[in-house]
């Protein structure tokens, strides 16, 4: 006979444990919140695409609230099952690992403290006024109230989100105002816009590398390339000696630039590409040509604009409010500069950029077309800010490799590696293979989960890469189910004999395939590496 004090004990436990894993199962829902910018919109619409509502974490807790409240709780011992489950999916998901963890935030710890303590006092209430007087009762209704909750954590979660949206609105507005006040302070300062589907990031860091030569630079760092990153960049990071801001724009809805160019007013901008991604909020080619060309609609009659015309959907767009200059990697109708005499070596790449009567011959440790089209913009920049062109030519021999964006290294063993795992699109991804397809020494190999966000097109897109792969490599590691039929598909379509497909689950098997098979003089491509948001 088990005496009272020691089912006392248990319920006090299972009320407990409710509790914490409650508050595990939180954490997690604000990573994904977190991973789409708090917007209610794109998380509820991450949880109906990953099946989220129905997976086996979201299925065992409610399967555990339906053992509680049925005729076998009366069990002790079942109690104590259910108790020891929950344990071990705390202990489960605390020690799982995340690609982008969650980053604690004031404003994350806003919605932590909010979801938990109104979720505890939902269960308090249940269990003073919905149970019997004894401990037990209220214990077991707490719990009960707690274990409901946590199958129930995104859509307590989304609702609290809406609820702090004012608050969360009132915060950020007084954080923007006195980011405006400190540029204010600064009339000297000469901003920097820089936006595109892709190549903004890296175009970002050639610039910096190229204007630190004459000025005192700040770049937004990683991916601050939102309002808020944009702010908190200004707010935290800015000296008064700094002279010139470059700022990385990103945008995955109409607006979401101009809302950057209103708080940091930019007299200079790039746009580096208008291309096919983030279609699942755009929905359309045309509103991402919309959005971009918000930097450049923004600037003073006395700005300046540097447009890359190897994309259609900038060589099209007319710009009659400002200068502008465009350019293409190769001589086009249109361009103002382009390359030349591109020579690729194992030491990197020599060109030249040529335009208006001007030449200025430039090496780089950079690899691939796409890092020659960033460079090409930022030295079209650097020159319209007075930078000689010896100090160009320096700073661009000098360019480091951006990390995941065509980075190549040589391991100890003779490997090639090029690390393309920053957020592929189907121009990059192309650019990609073309860069492995030049590696001649021994295996060509991609791992690659292929890409993302593309909307209706994500299907055709990812077949295309397919046939791209089947053209260009010898090995392919296709990772995860996600794009796993589209991608084969284009493979098959172009038949390749010589070309050996891999299908494996996780990135961790497909370093154990490549193991297998790596050889000395081998070059491996990572494009693309999925962020938690699409395991």
């Amino acid at each position: 006979m088990i005496g009272l004090g020691i089912i006392i004990t248990i319920y006090a436990l299972l009320a407990a444990v409710s509790v914490v894993l409650f508050g595990t199962v939180v954490t997690r829902d604000l990573q994904m919140l977190q991973q789409n910018s708090y917007r209610n919109e794109r998380y509820s619409r991450w949880i109906t695409t990953s099946g989220d509502t129905l997976s086996p974490r979201r299925l065992l807790n409610a399967a555990l609230f339906i053992l509680m409240i049925s005729m076998f709780a009366q069990s002790i011992f079942v109690v104590g099952i259910v108790l020891a489950i929950m344990a071990i999916e705390c202990v489960v998901i605390m020690t799982r690992k995340s690609k982008k963890p969650l980053v604690f935030t004031k404003r994350v710890w806003r919605l932590f403290a909010s979801v938990n303590l109104l979720t505890w006092l939902v269960a308090a209430l249940a269990a003073i006024f919905y149970s019997s007087a004894d401990s037990i009762g209220i214990l077991h209704t707490f719990a009960l109230v707690m274990m409901l909750a946590t199958a129930l954590s995104s859509a307590i979660t989304l609702g609290v989100n809406w609820l702090l949206k004012p608050v969360e609105k009132a915060i950020n507005n007084r954080y923007i105002d006195d980011a405006r006040r400190i540029l204010a302070q600064m009339p000297g300062m000469t901003v920097v816009g820089i936006t595109g589907s892709y190549g903004k990031t890296s175009t970002k860091h050639y610039l910096y590398r190229i204007l630190s030569e004459k000025y005192s630079v700040l770049m937004t760092p990683g991916s601050f390339n939102t309002p808020m990153g944009v702010v908190r960049t200004v707010r935290e990071m800015l000296q008064p000696y700094n002279n010139l801001f470059i700022v990385e724009m990103g945008a995955k809805n109409i607006g979401d630039i101009r809302e950057i160019c209103d708080i940091v007013h930019p007299q200079y901008g790039i746009v580096t590409a208008v291309g096919e991604q983030h279609l699942e909020s755009f929905k359309t080619i045309e509103n991402v040509q919309r959005t971009k060309f918000e930097l450049i609609d923004a600037l003073p009659a006395d700005g300046f604009g540097v447009l890359n015309n190897d994309f259609p959907y900038v060589a099209n767009r007319p710009v009659k409010n400002v200068e502008v200059k465009r350019y293409t990697v190769k001589p086009a109708d249109g361009s103002d500069y382009h390359a030349e005499d591109v020579t690729y070596s194992a030491r990197g790449t020599s060109f030249k950029v040529v335009g208006e009567g001007k030449s200025i011959e430039l090496t780089t440790r950079l690899v691939g077309e796409c890092n020659i089209s960033n460079l090409i913009a930022a030295v079209i920049m650097a020159m319209r800010l007075g930078v000689p062109d010896s100090k160009i030519q320096y700073a661009v021999s000098k360019i480091e490799q951006v990390e995941h964006r065509l980075n190549v290294k040589r391991t100890p063993a003779g490997i090639t590696i090029i690390d393309d795992a920053f957020n592929s699109n189907p121009d990059g991804s192309r650019m990609a293979l073309d860069v492995l397809a030049g590696m001649t020494g021994g295996k060509r190999v991609v791992i690659t989960p292929g890409m993302i966000e593309l909307g209706s097109k994500q299907e055709h897109y990812n077949e295309l890469f397919g046939e791209h792969i089947a053209e260009t490599c010898d090995v392919a590691i296709i990772v995860g189910e996600y794009n796993r039929e589209a991608i084969t598909t284009g493979i098959k379509r172009k038949q390749p004999k010589a070309l050996a497909v891999h299908t494996v689950a996780t990135f961790a098997d497909a370093q154990k395939t490549l193991l297998s098979i790596a050889r000395p003089g081998d070059t491996v491509l990572y494009e693309n590496d999925l962020p938690d948001t699409f395991k």
